[in-house]
Formats: C-alpha cells, sequence, structure tokens
C-alpha cells in the first residue's frame, strides 16, 4: 500500500506527488469513531447532550484533591518528578497500588506488575509480545473496538463471538473456532460491566473461558477498567483471581474510569516471566509513564482517598443509570430495549423499528444529543439497530432532555 503526500509539503503545487513506502501494517491502523467525536463535538457550537464518550462526569474527578496533592509532589522543589522514571513505574506508585490491591481480587506482586500509558498502552502491550500476523484473535461482539484494532495493528484476524447477558457466549467462541480449522492465539475480553454492553461474564463464563484458553494455549487478555465501579449485584472474581496466577492471563487495568481520564495511568498484571520482554517493548515505546501524573497517583492512594472517591462513584453511577433507563422506558418503551448493568457506564440500546443507527446520529446531532453508533464496536460492521450510551458523564436532569432529544431524533428519521 502507498500514500501520496498532502499538497504543499515536499514539492510543489505543480510537481508530481511522493509516494511513501508505508510498512504494511499501516494498511491494518484502524481509527477510533469512538475517539474521534470527541473532536467532533468540540467542533458543535449548539447544546449537545453528551452520551457519547466513555469518560467520568467532569464533577467525578476528584480535581480539588488533586490540585491540593499537586501542590506538595509536584511543587517548585520537587524537580525530580518532572525526570525519567524507572519503566516499571514510580516506586512510589507501586507501593501504594499494592497496598491498594490488598484484600480485593487484583491483589498482587510486585514481579507481576508494570505501570502503563492508561489501558491502551496495556492492549498494546499484549498484542505486541503475543500476536503475529495472521494470528487468530476472539473478540468479542459487540466489543471496544480500540482494543480490537491494536490487536489488528499487529496482524491479527479476529473471530467475533457474540455476547448476551452473561457475557461472552463461550459455548458459542467454541463452536466458531471449531469451523475455522485453527487455535486462537489469544482472546480478548471485557469481562465486567463490559463496553459497550455493559453486561458481566457470569462466574460460571468465566471458568470456561479458562478452561478453553488451556485447552488452546490462548493467551486471555483481560481488560477490566470498570470492575472497581460495581454498584449493584454480588461481586464475582476478576479473571485474574480464578487464573491463580496461570501465565496464560495476561490482565490490564486503568485509573481512567476510577480516577481521571487525563492522567493516562494504568498497569498490568502478567506472569513473572513477561517482566523483562515488558519492560524492552515500554522502553520502545516512551521509556517510561508520565512521572508527575504518576506521582499525583501515588499520593492520591496513599493518602487513603480512593476507596471514599469509589464509594461516591459507585452510588452516584447507579442514580444515573436508573434514571437513564427511566427516561429510556418513557420515550422509548415502546420501540427499543436495553441492557441492564450493575456497574460501569453503558446501556447498549437496540431498536425495534427499523431505524439504522449510523444513519441517526447526524440526525440526533442536530437534535442535540450524541451517542456511538453499533457498527463502531464491530469490526465486521454488525450491529446497526444498536448503540450505546454513557450514563456516567450525565446528570439526571440533562439525560432526560437528551434521551427526550433522542426520540425526536428517530421519530424525524423514521
Amino acid at each position: 500500500m502507498r500514500v501520496t503526500n498532502a499538497p504543499g509539503n515536499a514539492s510543489s503545487e505543480t510537481s508530481t506527488p511522493r509516494s511513501l513506502p508505508l510498512a504494511a501494517r499501516a494498511g491494518q491502523l484502524v481509527g477510533s469513531v469512538i475517539d474521534s467525536s470527541t473532536s467532533l463535538l468540540q467542533e458543535q457550537t449548539h447544546d449537545i447532550v453528551r452520551f457519547a464518550m466513555g469518560s467520568p462526569a467532569a464533577e467525578a474527578v476528584p480535581a480539588k484533591i488533586l490540585s491540593e496533592i499537586a501542590g506538595s509532589v509536584l511543587g517548585p522543589d520537587s524537580a525530580d518528578a518532572y525526570d525519567y522514571g524507572a519503566t516499571e513505574g514510580d516506586p512510589p506508585l507501586r507501593e501504594a497500588l499494592l497496598q491498594a490491591l490488598r484484600g480485593t481480587s487484583d491483589e498482587t506482586t510486585p514481579e507481576r506488575m508494570l505501570v502503563t500509558a492508561g489501558g491502551m498502552q496495556g492492549l498494546d502491550l499484549a498484542c505486541k509480545l503475543f500476536v503475529d500476523p495472521g494470528d487468530l484473535v476472539v473478540v468479542e461482539s459487540p466489543t471496544y473496538t480500540n482494543g480490537s484494532a491494536t490487536a489488528l495493528s499487529y496482524g491479527a484476524q479476529l473471530l467475533e463471538v457474540p455476547v448476551d447477558a452473561d457475557g461472552l457466549q463461550v459455548d458459542t467462541m467454541r463452536d466458531l473456532v471449531a469451523r475455522t480449522g485453527r487455535t486462537p492465539k489469544a482472546i480478548y475480553t471485557i469481562p465486567t460491566f463490559q463496553n459497550p454492553s455493559g453486561t458481566t461474564l457470569s462466574l460460571e463464563g468465566r471458568r470456561a473461558l479458562l478452561e478453553a484458553a488451556r485447552e488452546w494455549g490462548a493467551m486471555v487478555i483481560d481488560d477490566d477498567p470498570y470492575g472497581l465501579l460495581r454498584f449493584e449485584g454480588d461481586h464475582l472474581p476478576t479473571l485474574h483471581e480464578l487464573a491463580d496466577g496461570d501465565p496464560l492471563v495476561f490482565s490490564v487495568r486503568t485509573f481512567s474510569k476510577i480516577i481521571a481520564p487525563g492522567l493516562r495511568v494504568g498497569w498490568v498484571d502478567a506472569d513473572p516471566q513477561l517482566r523483562q520482554l515488558l519492560i524492552n517493548a515500554k522502553q520502545a515505546m516512551d521509556t517510561c509513564t508520565n512521572l508527575p501524573a504518576q506521582r499525583l497517583v501515588a499520593s492520591f492512594l496513599s493518602e487513603g482517598h480512593l476507596e471514599e472517591h469509589l464509594v461516591t462513584q459507585r452510588a452516584e453511577y447507579r442514580r444515573r443509570k436508573h434514571a437513564m433507563q427511566d427516561a429510556l422506558t418513557e420515550h422509548f418503551g415502546d420501540i427499543a430495549r436495553w441492557t441492564d448493568p450493575e456497574g460501569g457506564f453503558f446501556l447498549w440500546v437496540t431498536l425495534e423499528n427499523g431505524v439504522d443507527t449510523q444513519e441517526l446520529f447526524e440526525v440526533a446531532l442536530a437534535e442535540g444529543v450524541a451517542f456511538i453508533p453499533g457498527p463502531a464496536f464491530s469490526e465486521a460492521g454488525h450491529f446497526h439497530d444498536a448503540l450505546r450510551l454513557c450514563f456516567a458523564s450525565t446528570a439526571p436532569d440533562r439525560t432526560r432532555e437528551g434521551i427526550a432529544r433522542l426520540r425526536r431524533a428517530v421519530d424525524r428519521l423514521a
């Protein structure tokens, strides 16, 4: 694949455009409809209720506490906070994180932990280590396509497996894999409050998934950014806990959903034999994760703010979820159905009146409401009748207004 320069770069308007020697993998780089919505919304000049991005509400970010922490750990006498840091993570953050995870389903040990630049870098590291061009990688359908796009960027061939109310359909996964006549190299899953569906893989399903992975010798890329945001239902052990040290499980975690996405701080939990490989791979990416941000998170944890913050956020997200479901019942009860997550950020709404959600998007934007259309969550472009709504970022009164606007858009299009 070759591409030409944009006009005016290295050649005049009258010269022949120069072709660029792109790598073969460049053709596998897939942009994100989800992330692109941020730029699109910034361009709008009218009032928009924003259900699109999966981010905490501005008022949910502990900005005051982080600002107070910054005054001490990033003050004028803290020049070392702006230096390079250890690739595996700044020692104060590693120590604080190990302590914060103690007694939880993600409890771990120092040799298993590597601090990353958000969850996306964790996914990139996993695919860099385990995915070769042509490898079969199982992904949920629908799924977080930034994650599946990372696998594609390393040349993976994706096998989409349906998700139902109990998460990934493991029996269906076995059938679909058998039809390929191949063995998957990796299984990418968001087991808890899945993005975009909000569903959670059952305990039985988690055990069955691990059993299948062991039979195939496939890596389980366990992406769990929402697990600490359970506001209803019973706790389930993470895949990390159930695996009990099995090297086939590579767990990716982030502070983006539980503190603030702009910090770009996360971590991976992996078998100790991968430690040096992970360090080598990260050093070829960015040397170290943003050190000032690490210091902020370390103090936030060590000063005991996380648990109180999570208690507040869980209660608020529960309130916001019910507000969105009530509004959907009022305005969409006759033409749609939706999921009922016990935590996390999202509702997955399926329309039953034949409206294509990609066509709906522009009409809805004009009406003053934004969402992500269903096909954005499938590499194959499925789910034209579905859409994702983030309830976490919007207060109940704005949610009610946004859902009313969405119904007006559906009626206009229909």
